[in-house]
């Protein structure tokens, strides 16, 4: 039971950092929306993760960043990878 109780709380951890970036990205979308506070807010938790992959991953014309795309699949296999050591650790697979 406790196993269940930590792959839910890792899925719904990086589920919920998972929304965040693409409520980050969505901003991007408007005009100043990112230097309102909750553009900012979003981005003191966001740009780290994402600040990496733009590092190696130059926008596509100078205008389409895939990197928040990019991160999100690490961020989705990170998910699965934890999930399987988790159950790993605990005897389930």
């Amino acid at each position: 039971m406790f196993e269940l109780q930590v792959i839910n709380f890792i899925s719904l951890a990086l589920n919920i950092y998972s929304y965040l970036i693409i409520g980050y990205v969505l901003l991007s979308w408007f005009p100043n929306a990112r230097e309102s506070f909750i553009g900012q807010f979003l981005g003191k938790i966001v740009e780290p993760y994402i600040g990496i992959f733009r590092r190696f991953i130059p926008p596509i014309g100078g205008v389409l960043d895939l990197s928040p795309i990019i991160a999100l699949l690490a961020l989705n296999f990170v998910r699965m990878g934890l999930i399987a050591v988790v159950g790993f650790l605990f005897g389930m697979g």
